[in-house]
């Protein structure tokens, strides 16, 4: 009994310690936190430069109504917390943040020390400074006061710390913006931010100097080639180069550097500008209007969108137009993408390098966005991809434009040559017709020229071209070409009895029997026939003698009088008169007088009972 007892007095004490022990470690647990929030920031020897965003802590204060003395009692309660993950970056909040770090400077040699807040678009910031004597110093910044107000002229908004060594000093920063929460405070010496300053402007001359270069390059080609894509080109170009400008903190800086309002708005205002050149350059380029029409009217309407959300935001709340047109970068890139991945499908070759640029710039944005939503963590590739991918854009999309138009250039020439040998085979057809047509249109002229000199009814010469054609013929005996010509008038005997016994188709009929009976005679002697008037023929051939004459008359006599002439079944009887005259070469005889001579020979004939031939007694 005893001996139990002893045990259970021998092990009550050693749980009495363990229970203390247990309790103490307890409270050591809950005061860590309290320690950890209070435990300084030791700013060795050697360092110039910090990044605050793992040895911050913060309290989103959703009102924005807390005083800086609530701030400072909050964070030595434990009320602060650490950034989630180390990130910065809230995305769009209301209400302020505030952000607590001790500091301890273990540089005697530095007592001067500069925060700089590396993000531009911050509103408003209130830096607050505790010593140890509870004196309590402020300094505002951000772009809701006026640039000339901050300690150092940078992009940048930056606050001046005097630091006394070994001494603990509590920095309490509140920011209140309705642009993207993002609070990247860096601690530099003066040194340290002297060759930030330098670096960062080399960086930021290095990308501005592209797009200045790639401005003034295609500004020549525009005003040269007067090709509409440069033309939107350069509005893409200049008006993202102003979207950068802005977000950079320059515009702030160069621009308007005491107007809260164009600091606000010239944002959304910029990146509308921008999604409105490049929707245009995109249409241009793609060339949707001919080559694909509903990617073209879906194109006009984000252009629309774009020029009425950039007309709302100079009157709608920062903090709704700002992430609206943020959203809307990558909207816009997406379409864009979209419709080059349509063209590409439909053959459009220049497309490709297109293409690339708008992924790799969609890439940057997508980086850049995601960071102003707070949705990655703060980087290098997060806070420039915008300007690398950008650049990158720029440069890609200056070298699509270069082979777009060669690639225009080529189908010009192509179309040119298709053109030109369309004409020159055109030409050859046409050349091949019109020798054609002049051919024929010869052919019809000596048809016409032949009708012209023919007698419509029996196909004989016409008056007209007998005494033409006998002008000539007296003209060559006059030279002494044949011994005799003969001249042969000769008239149907009782035409008129025929019309009016037979109609006059039968005279028509009897007309051309005539004239086929004379033809007949006078081809073999190389004779000229005509029909001189009525039913009167005329005959001109060559001779050796008026005897040759007359019998040659009196075989046209004989072939008409004895071939009657078939009409509707009727056999029509004719004979003919004939008066001959002949001329000698050498007289100079006048047509009209041999005429006259060959009708009075006619009139003899028929005075003489008509159906025989008579010689004038004239001796020509």
């Amino acid at each position: 009994m005893g001996t139990q007892g002893m045990t259970k007095d021998g092990h009550g004490p050693w749980r009495m310690l363990a229970g203390w022990l247990l309790a103490v470690a307890v409270c050591l647990c809950a005061a860590l936190p309290l320690r950890a929030a209070g435990a300084p920031l030791r700013l060795g020897a050697g360092d110039s430069g910090f990044a605050l965003s793992t040895a911050l802590r913060y309290w989103h204060d959703t009102n924005a109504d807390a005083s800086p003395e609530q701030a400072f009692a909050r964070a030595q309660s434990g009320g602060f917390a650490p950034l989630p993950h180390g990130n910065p970056a809230f995305g769009f909040q209301t209400g302020a943040y505030w952000f607590h770090l001790p500091l301890e400077n273990a540089q005697p040699d530095e007592p001067l020390w500069i925060l700089v807040q590396e993000y531009a678009l911050s509103d408003s910031l209130d830096l607050y400074l505790r010593y140890p004597d509870g004196r309590i110093e402020h300094t505002a910044g951000g772009d809701h006061v006026p640039f000339a107000d901050r300690y150092i002229r940078y992009r940048h908004p930056n606050f001046r710390l005097d630091l006394p060594a070994g001494q603990r000093i509590e920095l309490l920063l509140r920011v209140r913006s309705e642009s993207s929460m993002q609070v990247p405070l860096m601690l530099y010496t003066p040194k340290a931010f002297a060759e930030l300053m330098r670096d960062a402007q080399f960086s930021n001359g290095l990308y501005y100097g592209i797009v200045l270069a790639l401005l003034c390059y295609n500004l020549v080609l525009w005003l040269m080639l007067r090709d509409a894509s440069y033309f939107w080109y350069l509005l893409h170009t200049g008006a993202f180069g102003l979207v950068l400008f802005t977000l950079n903190g320059y515009g702030f800086e160069y621009l308007w550097p005491t107007s809260a309002w164009l600091a606000d708005a010239s944002i959304p205002l910029s990146i509308c500008l921008a999604l409105i050149g490049m929707q245009l350059f995109a249409r241009s380029f793609l060339d949707l209007r001919t080559r694909w029409r509903a990617g073209d009217v879906v194109c006009l309407c984000v252009i629309g969108f774009f020029g009425l959300l950039g007309l709302a935001s100079t009157w709608l709340p920062y903090s709704v137009a700002t992430p609206i047109a943020s959203r809307a970068v990558l909207l816009g890139v997406l379409w864009i993408i979209v419709a080059t991945l349509v063209m590409l499908r439909r053959g459009y070759r220049p497309a490709r390098l297109f293409l690339i640029a708008w992924a790799l710039f969609l890439t940057g944005t997508a980086a850049f966005t995601l960071l102003a939503f707070g949705l990655v963590p703060q980087n290098f590739w997060t806070q420039n991809g915008v300007q690398v991918g950008s650049a990158m854009e720029l440069l890609l999309l200056s070298l699509a434009l270069g082979k777009r138009y060669a690639s225009l250039r080529e189908e010009n020439i192509r179309i040119v040559q298709e053109t030109n040998e369309k004409l020159e085979r055109g030409l050859v057809d046409r050349t091949r017709e019109l020798r054609t047509t002049m051919a024929k249109l010869g052919e019809a002229n000596v048809k016409l020229r032949e009708y012209s000199r023919r007698d419509p009814l029996t196909g004989a010469y016409n008056r007209r071209h007998f005494r033409e054609a006998f002008g000539q013929l007296l003209a060559a005996t006059e030279g002494g070409a044949p011994p005799l010509l003969a001249i042969l008038l000769l008239d149907l005997d009782h035409f008129k009895r025929i019309n009016d016994g037979h109609g006059h188709p039968a005279g028509d009929a009897c007309l051309i029997h005539a004239a086929r009976c004379i033809e007949a005679e006078a081809a073999p002697h190389g004779g000229l026939v005509a029909r001189f008037g009525g039913e009167e023929f005329v005959v001109v051939v060559a001779c050796t003698d008026a005897a040759q004459a007359l019998q040659f008359a009196e075989a046209i006599r004989l072939r008409i009088h004895q071939t009657p002439v078939q009409h509707e079944g009727q056999a029509i009887h004719l004979s003919a008169s004939i008066g001959v005259h002949t001329v000698r070469p050498g007289r100079g005889a006048v047509q009209e007088d041999i005429i006259r001579i060959a009708d009075a020979a006619l009139y003899r004939a028929k005075d003489d009972g008509r159906n025989c031939v008579r010689h004038s007694p004239v001796d020509a």
